[in-house]
């Protein structure tokens, strides 16, 4: 078989169950179905994945359209060893919750790292105010 590099490697990949990490953070699940030149992809009967500790839940998202740039990491799931993870799926609801929580608790944790810096003398630039690459 002749390898090409690229995007046109991923052609035998087509209607394979994939796994795609997206740039914010997001973790995608679905069929490929179709890839360009620019590593655009188009995901069917797919799920957004949210892990909170050993958990896990499903958020069905149909048809989804990736901008290319946005892939971080893109995988083929195997089927046969899908079934044998050790995390525990949990229901939307119960998920998007422990997100929440969990979120909460990091931006807490934030806010005390910056004022103890701050009681030091130190100053820790905001997120928001930094340039983007």
């Amino acid at each position: 078989m002749n390898y090409m590099p690229g995007t046109a490697s991923l052609i035998q990949d087509i209607d394979k169950k994939h796994l795609v990490l997206l740039r914010d953070g997001r973790t995608l699940i679905g069929y490929l179905r179709s890839i360009d030149q620019f590593a655009n992809l188009v995901l069917h009967q797919t799920v957004e994945r949210i892990h909170v500790g050993k958990k896990y839940g499903d958020i069905p998202r149909g048809i989804f359209v990736v901008r290319g740039e946005n892939v971080v990491l893109l995988g083929e799931i195997d089927l046969e060893k899908e079934s044998d993870t050790p995390l525990q799926q949990v229901s939307i609801e119960e998920i998007l919750e422990e997100q929440r929580v969990e979120q909460q608790a990091k931006l807490e944790s934030e806010k005390l790292k910056a004022q103890a810096l701050k009681e030091r003398g130190l100053s820790v630039p905001r997120a928001d105010t930094l340039d983007e690459y």
